[in-house]
């Protein structure tokens, strides 16, 4: 019973050594969610670097799993990502992109994701959502990420507005196609709310075919809904 258990340890022992001495294949990349490829598999390939050498033909017992992961979760363009090693010895990485809900169009121009947080242009895919125009600050999109969840969750706004626009201070202002009227939001405070009072407003007015006889339509008000005819 010991040579036999001294057999089985060392026939194991083999084993390991030779299954983790063996080169790494062409890595596995597989991306979760939406379809549009803001990132590559090339890119994703190129981040799966490590030491200055493609992990492609590496020993699998040199590949560090979590420099790997962390290189990608670095990428902006990418929600999260996990690396790992399968059963058979494939390196696989799971990759989530971020997906944008507003562009910004400034002086600078670039995507907010829906985390409210800045997520660069790409170059392989333009996705359509609102813009975002006036005084933007990249570190304070608090307000704007706020506008443009709502309009991405509502079916009416995700139809009709196509852009938001904010004031130096912070006032939020909506247009909507087909309307030349502008929408004054205000701030975020009983943003439902507001919403709602357009909704019934745009409603009534298509119905009267009045919906163009406006230039402005206020909505900071609680409760009222004051328009500024043209």
């Amino acid at each position: 019973m010991i040579g036999l258990l001294g057999l089985v340890i060392t026939l194991y022992a083999f084993a390991f050594k030779k299954n983790s001495m063996r080169l790494v294949s062409e890595p596995q990349i597989h991306f979760l969610g939406d379809e549009n490829l803001f990132v590559t598999h090339e890119t994703v390939s190129k981040l799966l670097i490590q030491k200055q050498h493609s992990v492609k033909k590496l020993p699998k017992e040199t590949l560090d799993l979590n420099q790997l992961e962390s290189a990608l979760n670095s990428n902006p363009m990418i929600k999260s990502a996990q690396v790992y090693m399968t059963v058979d010895g494939s390196l696989v990485a799971d990759v989530e992109q971020k997906r944008p809900i507003a562009r910004v169009s400034t002086n600078a121009s670039y995507y907010i994701d829906d985390q409210g947080t800045y997520m660069p242009l790409s170059g392989n895919y333009t996705v359509r959502v609102p813009i975002v125009t006036g005084k933007i600050d990249k570190n304070n999109l608090d307000n704007v990420f706020i506008m443009a969840k709502k309009i991405q969750s509502d079916e009416f706004l995700k139809k009709n507005v196509f852009e938001i626009f904010q004031s130096e201070n912070k006032t939020i202002y909506i247009k909507l196609r087909q309307c030349d009227f502008v929408v004054q939001i205000g701030n975020m405070d009983y943003l439902d709310k507001k919403i709602n009072n357009l909704k019934a407003f745009y409603k009534k007015s298509f119905k009267e075919g009045t919906l163009n006889n406006y230039s402005k339509v206020n909505l900071q008000f609680e409760n009222q809904v004051v328009c500024t005819k043209i």
